[in-house]
């Protein structure tokens, strides 16, 4: 990444000619010029958050996650993901890793932030579950160090992938709740797939304000029966809900596929010549092209992990009033 300097050396060539007079009155335009062009270079230059969701198990959630960071890598992109599952069939199984050290250690003080990542063949892997599951018990100094690591490790890094932990149940903590991230939702051509996908839609935007979710069909035949998935979510979304669901590809049947994940590998790396590791490929350019939401840009990982924190404390708020006033009920009537 370029430093601030060279950024606003950048921004002054391309705003002022050679010997040209600046006027008194001219300057301050120049300079909110300048300041607008270097905040917008700063804003490209920012890590991108994208969190992958699925409304149930089973889906190809890890599968996409870690296809994705390939693929990505291979556009020349600095990866880093997030691991929010528990073994086993987590991610890190998947891909054939073991942790010595995660993010909750490096929050607890018994560990530097680099020693907690781990390296796969393309992409950096940050180990997440058992952090996102003590979050709430954290004290205030560890959480400022969980979030002070996050924002060491995602330094340099263009895109960090989230493989999201499920939201079942009331206290389930996932970045998914966090502010700031794109919501990438994976889903699969069943029944049960979208009608579950359509729950965690409606959960996200009702409770949590999410406006905007980009849909991959995967396990798919073709790209009709994928648009055809889509077509019927948006238009019970636009019917019910004022969140958007934008239609970012899908991901066919492929048994090259299955054969990388049994192998440990992505298919981009195992069989770069597939049907769905092209599908990834450009699946990862639709992803590079999604227009930077306003929120995203300026919150940054610090904010993020900030929100996340504001809406675990309240919810276990919430939860405590509730246990109080039922515990209140029961001793009346007893």
């Amino acid at each position: 990444m370029a430093s601030d300097a060279k950024l606003s050396a950048a921004v002054t060539a391309k705003t002022r000619l050679p010997h040209q007079a600046v006027s008194p009155h001219r300057v301050g335009a120049a300079a909110v010029d300048q300041a607008e062009g270097l905040r917008r270079l700063l804003v490209c230059n920012q890590t991108r958050v994208i969190t992958v969701v699925a409304g149930k198990s089973g889906v190809g959630r890890t599968s996409m996650t870690i296809n994705l960071a390939a693929a990505l890598a291979r556009s020349g992109k600095d990866v880093l993901v997030l691991d929010e599952n528990h073994a086993p069939n987590n991610l890190l199984d998947s891909v054939g890793l073991h942790a010595r050290h995660d993010l909750l250690d490096v929050a607890q003080g018994k560990c530097k932030p680099r020693e907690a990542v781990l390296s796969a063949k393309g992409f950096a892997v940050l180990p997440t579950a058992r952090a996102m599951s003590a979050l709430a018990k954290l004290k205030p100094a560890e959480q400022q160090r969980l979030e002070s690591a996050l924002t060491e490790v995602s330094a340099g890094m263009d895109i960090m992938l989230v493989d999201a932990a499920m939201l079942v149940g009331q206290a389930a903590v996932s970045s998914s709740l966090a502010n700031g991230a794109a919501l990438l939702v994976v889903v699969d051509a069943t029944a049960s797939g979208i009608t579950e996908s359509y729950a965690l839609i409606k959960k996200l935007a009702l409770e949590n304000a999410c406006l905007q979710f980009e849909i991959v069909v995967n396990k798919v035949v073709d790209a009709k029966a994928a648009r055809i998935v889509f077509e019927n979510m948006a238009k019970v979304a636009r019917r019910n809900l004022a969140a958007r669901l934008g239609y970012l590809g899908y991901i066919p049947l492929d048994d090259r596929l299955k054969r990388a994940t049994q192998l440990g590998r992505s298919v981009v790396e195992a069989f770069p010549a597939s049907v769905s590791a092209e599908s990834y490929l450009e699946l990862s350019q639709s992803l590079l092209r999604l227009p930077t939401q306003q929120d995203a840009s300026e919150a940054g990982i610090s904010n993020m992990v900030q929100s996340l924190i504001r809406h675990v404390s309240s919810s276990a708020q919430r939860r405590n009033v509730t246990r109080c006033k039922l515990e209140e009920c029961i001793t009346h009537r007893g």
